[in-house]
């Protein structure tokens, strides 16, 4: 008996999440669909780059919060470097601009949010099989907004912060290394929250490196 042509047998599916409760729900799902079957589970990132080398699935159906060790832009940045790489479609309940980028850039070919019909996760998993990105509407609606919005202007002093924000530096060793004193570090922080539409020291880190402004 020969092997089906890939376009006729179903898309090998290796699901992770590290919740036992949504794995289970979405086995019983995908349990409905002739054309996809689940090969394998994986609770970790870990476990799912272990799988894949074993089980050589089509599509990786990927969490971004694993709990403890890697997380799922981890997990996927491995798995699509990997010879024979699968695809690996995003499911998940985030949907900020910072993790959109880093599931994208990492190399996952779709990214989905767990409010999606099953027949949109079905159709999904098809696209990514061969290929096709396929995004939540809200999600698409943020990259082509982030796509069609320039990047703050920021001044080079804002810059030189960033930096030394990203290297995760205080106030005062900031001030340090800039030859500033404190109150001046705080008041371009405040401009660079404002500019940047955060209001933590991490997330001006995280839109920064969203949208490559740091020196």
């Amino acid at each position: 008996m020969t092997d089906l042509p890939a376009e006729r047998r179903p898309v090998r599916l290796l699901v992770c999440d590290d919740h036992v409760v949504v794995r289970a729900g979405l086995l019983a799902l995908l349990d409905s669909e002739p054309d996809i079957e689940v090969v394998g589970q994986a609770g970790t990132g870990e476990e799912a780059l272990a799988l894949a080398a074993r089980l050589a699935p089509d599509v990786v159906l990927m969490d971004l919060q694993l709990g403890e060790g890697m997380d799922g832009v981890q997990a996927t940045r491995r798995l699509t470097a990997a010879p024979a790489a699968p695809h690996v479609l995003v499911l998940t309940t985030y949907d900020t601009d910072a993790d959109i980028t880093r599931a994208i850039e990492a190399g996952a070919t779709g990214y989905l949010l767990k409010a999606e019909r099953p027949e949109e996760l079905f159709a999904a998993i098809q696209a990514a099989a061969r290929g096709r990105t396929t995004l939540s509407p809200p999600v698409a609606s943020r990259v082509m907004a982030n796509l069609r919005t320039p990047p703050p202007a920021l001044t080079d002093r804002e810059r030189d912060i960033l930096g030394q924000l990203a290297r995760g530096l205080g106030n005062r060793d900031i001030a340090r290394a800039l030859f500033i004193s404190e109150a001046t570090v705080k008041t371009h922080l405040g401009r660079i929250y404002a500019k940047l539409g955060v209001d933590t020291r991490a997330g001006a880190v995280a839109a920064a490196k969203e949208r490559r402004l740091l020196p």
